[in-house]
């Protein structure tokens, strides 16, 4: 099967060595690195590994290709296409409308300098650069490498070119230019091409290496490569001129090997022999380790002169390695047959059995002062010292099958719990600490050594004992309950031990003396809320971690640490302090560190938080339990902890932070259910309802813990915390103009404050103009307008009902007075005057009728002056002028002035009103003339839209007092303001001593004028 066939068909590649080489060929660029190396002192298994595999629908067909641009993202090149990836999503890149790559199958992918992506595909090569796809013209043939040198030139290699100048290429003015070997005879495959600082580039032919210096050409053929189906298929410069070269066909002098100042030279150390080795890609990470991947035995690492395998039985997501690059967060991928796996650094290494730890239960952990960390559990007692692993084992030493306990005494003896007793382990053998009877001392959980020398060990069992051990003998013991049951003991600097209770309490044992100390007012002993660990300051101050949270006691001072305080939970298995002094707690839900200025800041404040430090399983912690011991510190400051089933190391000196920030990116703007791209000043559709904004940032060491802020202006008050989401909503957004803004933090909580931005609008439907706006303020108004005229109308109808109801009543008075009293006095009066005719006493007679008519016509005067007043409005035409005028005349001093003035076309008025408006009128005017002391007095009236009457005189004023309340016992002024309040009016004072008094009556028109229909009915009337 030809290769070009083999892509073609997008089948499997066979088992065969050939056909399978033959797939590589096509498939493997090499890319180089240029970010933070991982650490080389660990394996690889105890690398944080992620694997996305095909058979788990992360791609749509084989991958084949990756490389990462300027802007972060890593791309990924399949046999249907290009994906880009951001740690999160693969999404689909759809070349620019109107153009498309030469094939979709892309078989290598270079991220230029200058932020462009250069895509090799099985017809040729390709360049993308913002929106614009440009196909470089060449012979078509696969491309299997793409380069590019520090002047910035593009290199490229092809394989299976029939042409007859070569398929080692270079981009000269986006044109190809293809160059053959030193002969003039033409290379038809070139697998890779990678370069050197100084200018070199080097290419991987089907019979060896070729070298491009200074536009000079060199080849350095390998021994058993002249079929290219064995040809060099992997290339990488160390700095100091040393070329590894691999070679997928594996046989004598082929494999891996070194190419040293022209001369070939295998790699060998004593364990491994890589010239059989079947390598498919390599690459010099920035601390020079070398990765290497393989056509069958998956991944391989060379750290001098250790190497390590992993392989799909590991993990990999397969056996078969196309690519190897390092991004610039220091991540490694690998490109294999099953998919795409990353390699990163984890702050906190696990040790397993894959690593070498010989047990799968891990019981107890204890760092001795000679660097040596010893690991006891199931079936044997470990020694750690530097890389090397030794193993006690159960009938090669070790006295017993469960190491429960470790201690290290002040003289450097090994206290070991085996089982169900005690042992010292000395000179390489283990001496039995036994009682006085000469019986095991039971099940060791924990061991302390007091100021004065003395073993304590706490037992567990049917009965729990405290145990004091003098010269490896138990000399005391203390059994419970008289000893409250413990779990943990630590000893007090200032004599006596503190142990740590099952009840999840304290208590020091001195001299005899137990004191306990209650934090959690637990009184039953059980395990969920036991002290895991307890350990004592050289200044006495006190630690002790339970379930519950971290216990603290000093000078009998007692905090309590709790998530309440700011822990990301409250149980603690074991903790460790650093050589720093901060303190670090191994927690249910990660490794918690806490300043120790926090620390001490809680011991002085009890309600004080912190802001502690968490790593979780993203960081390589594996929480567990451990039913004893759980944490230690090294003196070289590593720190070793255990969770049951494993060991975990974290060294706080080593300890790097991530200092990439990461770049952010909007991705797409999803509007109503369609998709827009994130173009500037974007705008949207009138009646736009939901819009989701898609965005992310470019971190790939641990892209779950990237945290994001977003606020869109013109619409959020304050930064929105989403977490680890990648997207924002908002719905029923005004039509406006808004600025979107996300920043983002890596894993190390580092921000890229710059983030990114998108300025879009949302477009106004025609209910949402400004022109229907001001056509609705219009409207409003109009019809406000015309509730007020309505209401007017209202008021003044109500008005005049009243008036006529008060001239009906008037009327009605009248008629009565004039046809009742008024004749009944008439009446009188004529019996008085016929009473005065001649009688026979005519003197008393005539003095009695006297003085009867006299009454009577004083009655008949009132009765008339009241029936005129009461009827005059009803029937005298307009007046107001001359009863002003008369009121004025009448009373007027001699020494005042007055002048009367009428302004307008007089117009007819409601009786009723014109009768309120006189009496106000005629009461103002006589307070100006009998009180003002003025010597003059002005009275206007005047007809327009509303009726005016403003009587002023120059004299002395009017008090405010008795303006706002009136003069005690008279009522002119509160009687003048009810009249204008019954008639609508408006009544005013203006008064000064030094100008006189104003009094201003205003009546709306409106109201008292007569309608003509009125003025009709009073016409007929």
């Amino acid at each position: 099967m030809t290769n070009a066939a083999a892509m073609a068909t997008n089948t499997a590649p066979q088992v065969t060595r050939p056909g399978l080489l033959m797939l590589l060929l096509v498939m493997l660029p090499l890319a180089t690195s240029v970010a933070e190396a991982l650490d080389a002192g660990r394996q690889i298994t105890q690398l944080g590994h992620k694997a996305w595999r095909v058979r788990d629908g992360y791609f749509n067909a084989m991958p084949s290709a990756i490389a990462q641009t300027k802007d972060g993202y890593m791309w990924i090149g399949t046999h249907g296409g290009l994906l880009r990836f951001d740690g999160v999503r693969f999404v689909p890149w759809e070349a620019p409308a109107g153009s498309k790559l030469p094939s979709t199958n892309v078989t290598a992918l270079l991220g230029a300098r200058d932020g462009s992506l250069w895509i090799g595909t099985q017809g040729g090569l390709a360049h993308w650069a913002g929106a614009m796809l440009t196909t470089i013209p060449a012979e078509r043939g696969p491309v299997t490498s793409i380069y590019q040198d520090p002047d910035g030139n593009i290199w490229f290699g092809q394989s299976t070119v029939p042409h007859s100048t070569g398929a080692f290429c270079q981009v000269v003015d986006a044109v190809a230019r293809c160059y053959p070997g030193p002969a003039g005879t033409p290379r038809r495959h070139v697998a890779a091409i990678t370069g050197d600082a100084h200018g070199v580039v080097w290419a991987g032919t089907e019979s060896g290496v070729l070298r491009w210096r200074a536009g000079a050409m060199d080849e350095f053929p390998t021994s058993g490569t002249d079929d290219y189906v064995g040809g060099v298929q992997a290339l990488a410069a160390t700095p100091a001129g040393t070329l590894w070269v691999g070679v997928p066909q594996g046989g004598p002098n082929l494999g891996l090997q070194q190419l040293v100042d022209g001369e070939w030279k295998p790699y060998r150390t004593a364990k491994f022999d890589s010239s059989t080795l079947p390598v498919t890609a390599l690459l010099l990470d920035e601390e020079q380790t070398l990765w290497i991947g393989t056509a069958s035995e998956g991944l391989y690492r060379i750290r001098g002169d250790a190497v390590d395998q992993f392989r799909a039985e590991d993990g990999l997501s397969g056996n078969l390695v196309y690519q190897l690059v390092q991004d610039r967060e220091g991540t490694v991928w690998a490109m294999t047959s099953g998919g795409l796996d990353s390699f990163r650094d984890l702050p906190v290494a696990t040790l397993t059995g894959r690593e070498g730890l010989t047990m799968t239960e891990v019981d107890s952990i204890l760092a001795s002062r000679d660097g040596t960390v010893w690991v006891g559990g199931a079936d044997a007692l470990d020694a750690l010292r530097g890389d090397r692993i030794t193993a006690i084992r159960p009938g090669s030493g070790l006295p017993g099958h469960q190491v429960t306990s470790l201690f290290e005494d002040r003289a450097g003896g090994l206290w070991v719990g085996i089982d169900f007793g005690l042992t010292v382990y000395r000179d390489g053998r283990f001496h039995p600490v036994r009682t006085r009877e000469g019986k095991p001392t039971g099940l060791i959980v924990d061991l302390t050594q007091d100021v004065d020398g003395a073993i304590w060990a706490e037992t567990t069992g049917e009965t729990r004992k405290l145990l004091r051990i003098e010269n490896e003998t138990v000399t005391r013991e203390y059994p419970s309950p008289a000893m409250p049951a413990a779990r943990r003991l630590a000893a007090d600097p200032a004599g006596g031990i503190w142990l740590g209770l099952m009840t999840g309490e304290i208590a020091r044992f001195r001299a005899g003396r137990l004191e306990t100390f209650s934090y959690w007012n637990s009184k039953a002993p059980s395990l969920d809320n036991a002290v895991t660990q307890i350990h004592v300051e050289p200044d006495g101050s006190v630690l002790a971690a339970s379930p519950l949270g971290l216990i603290g006691w000093r000078a009998g001072t007692r905090r309590t640490l709790t998530v309440g305080n700011g822990l990301p939970c409250d149980r603690i298995q074991g903790f460790v302090s650093d050589l720093e002094g901060d303190l670090w707690l191994y927690m249910q839900c990660g490794l918690v560190e806490i300043a120790k200025d926090q620390l001490q800041a809680w011991w002085r404040t009890p309600n004080a938080r912190v802001q502690p430090r968490v790593l979780d399983s993203v960081d390589g912690v594996h929480a567990g339990f451990a039913p004893f011991v759980s944490a230690a510190r090294a003196p070289d400051g590593r720190l070793w902890f255990i969770n049951g089933a494993a060991v975990q190391m974290i060294d706080p000196a080593r300890l790097a932070t991530n200092s990439v920030l990461p770049p952010v990116r909007i991705e797409s703007v999803v509007a109503d259910r369609k998709t827009y791209w994130p173009v500037d000043s974007l705008r949207l559709p009138a009646g736009t309802r939901d819009i989701e904004i898609d965005y992310t940032a470019l971190s790939f060491v641990a892209p779950q813990k990237v945290r994001f802020r977003y606020r869109l202006e013109g619409h959020d008050t304050q930064w929105q915390e989403p977490g680890a989401r990648r997207q924002a909503l908002y719905n029923d957004l005004k039509p406006g103009t808004y600025s979107f803004r996300v920043i983002a933090a890596n894993n190390d909580g580092l921000w890229n404050e710059a983030g990114a931005t998108l300025r879009f609008s949302v477009a106004p439907a025609w209910y949402q103009t400004n022109a229907f706006r001001v056509l609705c303020v219009v409207l409003g108004t109009l019809l406000l307008w015309l509730i007020h005229r309505a209401r007017v109308w209202q008021v003044a109808n109500a008005l005049s009902a009243r008036f006529d109801a008060r001239l009906a009543e008037r009327t009605r008075i009248a008629r009565e007075l004039h046809d009742t009293l008024l004749q009944t006095i008439q009446a009188s009066k004529l019996v008085a005057d016929s009473a005065l005719a001649p009688s026979a006493d005519p003197k008393h007679a005539r003095r009695s009728l006297e003085r009867l008519s006299v009454w009577l016509e004083t009655a008949v005067l009132e009765g008339r002056a009241a029936l005129n007043s009461l009827r005059s409005s009803t029937t005298e035409r307009n007046d107001l002028a001359e009863a002003l005028r008369a009121a004025a005349q009448d009373d007027a001093p001699a020494s005042m002035e007055v002048a009367m003035r009428v302004s307008g076309a007089v117009r007819e008025m409601h009786p009723i009103v014109r009768d309120e408006i006189s009496r106000i009128g005629c009461e103002a005017i006589r307070n100006a003339l009998r009180h003002s002391g003025g010597s003059q007095l002005e009275i206007d009236l005047i007809y327009g839209n509303d009726l005016r009457l403003r009587v002023s005189d120059n004299g002395k004023g009017i008090a405010p007092a008795v303006i706002a309340r009136g003069a005690t016992g008279h009522f002119g002024i509160q009687g003048m303001r009810e009249r204008a309040t019954n008639i609508g009016g408006t009544l005013s004072f203006v008064s000064t001593a030094a100008a006189g008094t104003q009094i201003e009556l205003i009546v709306p028109g409106n109201i008292i004028y007569e309608r003509p229909s009125r003025q009709a009915r009073a016409a007929s009337g």
